[in-house]
């Protein structure tokens, strides 16, 4: 059977539209009808060219013209002869780059992952980058009483600042270049945001600590100029939380990383092993299923799909948007 769907294509960078596709339905495959769809941060970088190498994550080369979109969920239309995991009507998110900017989408019985009950749809629809962000936060290593430092007070970011301060951290501090971002991390229970345009996040780290440095040190901004002030306001063999993805070579201070002995941890759920992301969900999403972490607050634009152009302009020019989501 199948279905038609119009389909987000980034021909270049900066250009992108929705063309006709058909979808056929392998034995192995399921058909969604999306509810909601979601700018990923990786999406921005590949709007802007900045494709990387490929990597196992990728099911189409990383060239253009891109078939782009992976953040959504919603509820399946149809499945092939052979699945047993899903029928008709389930609501599901997507775990896989399947040009999800789409009304109808397909993708692998693997690639997707049942609605927990009782999370609203608009939040299963994003629960690939919530659940994500959500692993990184509760596996921060963030103890009673830590200074914990958040890079980046984007999507993850702002979710993992609520984490740390839920998990018992004495002080949360938030670093960006937005002062609105800023703004809404306090609000939702950092204590401290600083402007890193305006002000040195090192030296202000360093002489609240009396120069000791964070204990934990969560890396969101997914640039070189934060990675690398990340690597100076640690402390001695302090906790390094890798989560953002940067697509592009940078320049890091590693001997800091060697000579103090920092630890690192890689937090991101989705390349961590299929089996493990389907047990790992779950729990991460329990804490959003039950109200403890704000997410709606963090979705700050809607549009239409039709204005896809215009979603994705505001998201390369407009700091202060957190979470742009477009619904089909």
């Amino acid at each position: 059977m199948g279905v038609n769907t119009r389909a987000a294509l980034l021909k270049a960078p900066y250009q992108i539209e929705l063309i006709e596709r058909q979808l056929t339905v392998e034995e192995d495959e399921v058909i969604v009808r999306n509810h909601l769809v979601g700018i990923c941060g990786s999406d921005k970088s590949f709007f802007k060219g900045q494709l990387p190498p490929r990597t196992a994550e990728f099911r189409q080369e990383p060239k253009f013209p891109f078939y782009l979109g992976h953040e959504s969920g919603g509820t399946v239309e149809e499945v092939g002869a052979k699945v047993r995991e899903f029928k008709a009507g389930d609501k599901v998110m997507c775990f896989g780059w399947n040009n999800n900017f789409a009304e109808y989408f397909k993708a692998k019985v693997w690639e997707l992952q049942a609605a927990p009950a009782g999370l609203d749809m608009d939040l299963v629809s994003l629960g690939e980058p919530i659940a994500c962000a959500m692993f990184s936060g509760l596996n921060s290593g963030t103890n009673i009483g830590d200074v914990v430092v958040v890079m980046g007070a984007g999507f993850a970011g702002q979710v993992i600042a609520q984490c740390a301060k839920k998990q018992g951290a004495a002080t949360v501090i938030v670093v960006d270049v937005d002062d609105t971002k800023l703004c809404i991390a306090k609000k939702l229970g950092a204590d401290i945001g600083i402007n890193a345009s305006k002000q040195d996040p090192v030296a202000f780290v360093k002489d609240f600590t009396d120069d000791v440095g964070a204990d934990v040190v969560v890396e969101a901004a997914g640039t070189e100029a934060s990675f690398n002030a990340a690597s100076e306001l640690i402390k001695h063999n302090g906790l390094f939380v890798l989560y953002s993805w940067v697509t592009t070579p940078v320049k890091l201070n590693i001997s800091r990383w060697h000579d103090d002995g920092l630890e690192f941890r890689n937090t991101c759920l989705v390349h961590h092993t299929r089996e493990q992301r389907v047990v790992w969900t779950p729990w991460a999403l329990k804490p959003v299923v039950k109200g403890i972490v704000d997410i709606k607050s963090l979705i700050t634009h809607e549009f239409k799909l039709d204005d896809i152009a215009a979603a994705f302009d505001l998201a390369v020019k407009d700091d202060g948007a957190i979470k742009i989501v477009l619904r089909p």
